[in-house]
């Protein structure tokens, strides 16, 4: 029996009953749309989290200060106070695959502008913060060395910033907000960058001088942070080590003993992040691909049923000279086809509900080839696997007892 009868005995016996068929298949759609569409937002939210990290700078590397330990209970890293602006001059001027460095000191307070007032964070560092932070300045400028040094009260705004303590659409070029009883004069407003990969909202800022919060506002001589530029992505981690043997000798750590920071840069964060949402994708894909199972189980359930009523059929055909491998490939034709359409179904199906959740959470829609090709194999291999017990049975039928069969 050639494949071509095989296929169209096949396909006329799943249109006897059509219904029954496509309620076989709902298990195969089920699972086949779950994997794909699990696999799709993975992979759509991998892509989004490299986007937004990429958009800081995959050259960034931060020092933050180290957590302290006193009689074996770890009590944070606010009351730290060991990275200094000597720490970011001495990696300034002796890192070789540093281009840039600037402190970061923050400070919360509330924002006001006549009669609006905002809760908003200020960023202090140097003229290099921006530049470091990927951050673009769409009017105005940027502040200048000597504004760094003279502790000067001037601030650049972010869009949500600007939005809520301007928001007739006046120019805040030139005003001034109050933060507390400090004034500061507007000379910048940074374009929108949205939200960060953590859901924070990068343009909900203020940049400001680090020495202006150091001196006006909260009496200090240390920084919270220190943010560096490597030259190059490719240099990031060598850059990354220099500036952690820099800070060692600034702080005179002797060999062996711990540091009292920490050197981490965005491409460890983004190995971390993408090694997580990886094994997310896969457990969710694995818990989705167990309705395939089911769907498999419910093919080989109605093959039974179909080997059962069409007994005196199977009986006829041996009487006339069809081989057992004959009835066996007839009916594993039909659990395959099964398998097959539902899994065609599914795919779309899969592919059309990965591309509306990708739209509503603003995620970049990724059609995953290798999961569809995959799920074609998966459908056959589901139709003959499952197929296989009942066209046995079939086939081991005796022609003389089925003929008889009521």
């Amino acid at each position: 029996m050639n494949f071509f009868n095989l296929f169209k005995i096949a396909y006329r016996a799943l249109l006897r009953n059509k219904t029954r068929a496509m309620l076989t298949m709902l298990g195969i759609i089920i699972g086949i749309a779950s994997v794909i569409a699990m696999v799709s937002l993975g992979q759509s939210s991998t892509l989004s989290i490299n986007n937004q990290i990429s958009s800081t700078g995959t050259n960034l590397i931060m020092v933050m200060r180290a957590s302290q330990v006193q009689g074996g209970v770890n009590i944070g890293s606010s009351s730290v106070q060991t990275l200094t602006e000597k720490d970011v001059e001495a990696v300034m001027q002796r890192a070789q695959n540093i281009s840039m460095a600037s402190p970061l000191v923050n400070y919360s307070g509330q924002l006001v502008y006549g009669s609006n007032n905002w809760p908003g964070s200020l960023q202090g560092g140097n003229q290099y913060l921006t530049a470091i932070r990927k951050y673009e300045i769409e009017n105005g400028s940027n502040f200048t060395d000597y504004d760094v040094r003279t502790y000067a009260k001037v601030c650049i705004i972010g869009k949500t910033v600007a939005e809520n303590l301007f928001p007739n659409g006046e120019d805040p070029i030139g005003k001034s907000i109050r933060v507390g009883k400090i004034p500061f004069r507007i000379i910048g407003v940074l374009a929108s960058k949205g939200q960060n990969q953590m859901g924070q909202d990068q343009d909900d800022t203020v940049i400001v001088p680090f020495t202006t919060i150091q001196k006006r506002m909260l009496a200090i001589n240390y920084v919270h942070m220190i943010m560096a530029s490597a030259v190059s992505e490719d240099v990031a981690i060598e850059a990354a080590k220099e500036v952690e043997t820099i800070i060692r000798e600034q702080h005179r750590i002797k060999e062996g003993q711990a540091n009292d920071f920490n050197v981490r840069t965005q491409q460890e964060m983004l190995e971390m992040l993408n090694t997580v949402t990886g094994f997310l994708t896969a457990l969710l894909a694995a818990i989705a691909s167990i309705s395939l199972i089911v769907g498999g189980i419910g093919i080989m359930n109605i093959m039974y049923v179909t080997v059962t009523e069409r007994t005196k059929e199977i009986g006829l055909r041996m009487s006339i000279g069809a081989r057992n491998s004959d009835i066996k490939l007839q009916f594993l034709t039909e659990s395959t086809i099964l398998s097959l359409i539902g899994g065609v179904i599914g795919i779309v199906f899969g592919l059309l509900l990965s591309y509306g959740a990708s739209s509503l959470l603003n995620w970049p829609f990724v059609l995953s080839v290798h999961a569809v090709a995959l799920s074609f194999v998966v459908c056959a291999a589901t139709g003959i696997f499952f197929g296989w017990y009942p066209a046995k049975k079939a086939a081991s039928l005796d022609p003389i007892n089925a003929l008889r069969y009521e």
